[in-house]
């Protein structure tokens, strides 16, 4: 009877973080939309960027300090671990900055094939991860192979999209499972894009 309470509850704590990282990772996806807002004024997109990155940031401490945003603060706490909501969240500044220094820094292929592999990569190899757990690779801070395979194929898969080139797309694919296997916390959404869009560029000029 124990072992089925003990069963029950860590059940309910397994649903509670997956309906949390849903949620998280809803959010996360939006970031997809930038390659597109950027085709169509890049200027502006960057503008949006760091506007919507500082009034997070504003709204974040006025959280910390009691006087939560309407909206913004609830949805803050609703998306992020429960570790994590006593102290500042992160996860959307480092997001925003990402996706910035993807634009900046990289030709428009590129950048677009960078944030696609932060939207989309980070976002299924976290849920996947979550819902299907096992095998944890090491010295990765607990991802599982289960979500890093999940990442390779979402990234492949947009690459492949965006180049249609198998090759490019493989090898841009392995770049982003590795850097999304790194233990860096948030700071995966600048390792990632910035690290990705400097091997698409280089494979996008060569080829």
């Amino acid at each position: 009877m124990e072992r089925i309470i003990t069963s029950i509850r860590q059940g309910q704590v397994i649903s509670e973080q997956v309906q949390i990282e849903l949620i998280r990772k809803s959010l996360h996806l939006l970031i997809s939309l930038v390659p597109l807002l950027a085709a169509m004024d890049k200027e502006l997109t960057m503008l949006l960027l760091a506007a919507g990155t500082l009034f997070y940031a504003f709204a974040e401490q006025l959280r910390l300090t009691g006087s939560p945003v309407f909206i913004i603060s609830s949805l803050t706490v609703s998306a992020s671990r429960y570790r994590d909501r006593a102290h500042f969240v992160l996860g959307p500044v480092t997001l925003g900055i990402g996706a910035m220094l993807a634009l900046l820094l990289y030709p428009a292929a590129a950048a677009a094939i960078a944030i696609y592999a932060l939207a989309f990569g980070d976002s299924v190899a976290s849920l996947m991860g979550k819902l299907i757990g096992g095998l944890r690779i090491p010295f990765t801070s607990g991802k599982t192979a289960a979500g890093s395979l999940s990442c390779f194929l979402a990234v492949l898969w947009v690459t492949f999209r965006v180049t249609g080139s198998a090759e490019i797309s493989l090898i841009i694919a392995i770049t982003a499972t590795l850097l999304e296997a790194l233990p860096s916390g948030d700071l995966d959404n600048l390792f990632l894009p910035v690290g990705t869009g400097m091997v698409a560029t280089y494979l996008l000029i060569i080829n």
